[in-house]
């Protein structure tokens, strides 16, 4: 994603950095009614709901490339100890948190 790398591990081993500050990116999606229909249909027979799966899997990617645009905005050459977050907001509609903190290599 644009040059930056991202980890889940609280440090960069072998690389000294600078840390630059948090980053983050948000997008609230919100069910389409029609989907959600069918989606609730689905939920009766049981079994992993595909739509719900794929709301939430673009989610993460737009608030994972909202967070690489600002750490872009700090200068920065990876994100470090990176983490999602997810919450209702209302009903029908879900908000992804990507969060890290953006770093500097140096040298």
């Amino acid at each position: 994603m644009n040059n930056i790398i991202i980890t889940t591990t609280p440090d960069f081993p072998g690389k000294q950095y600078e840390v630059l500050g948090m980053v983050m990116g948000s997008v609230v999606r919100a069910k389409h009614i029609g989907k959600s229909f069918l989606a609730s249909m689905n939920a009766i027979g049981g079994g992993e709901i595909t739509i719900y799966t794929e709301l939430l899997n673009e989610a993460r990617t737009t608030a994972t490339q909202r967070m690489v645009a600002h750490a872009h905005q700090f200068g920065a050459d990876a994100i470090i100890n990176a983490r999602y977050q997810s919450c209702s907001v209302m009903d029908g509609s879900s908000e992804v948190v990507a969060y890290g903190t953006a770093i500097k290599f140096i040298g």
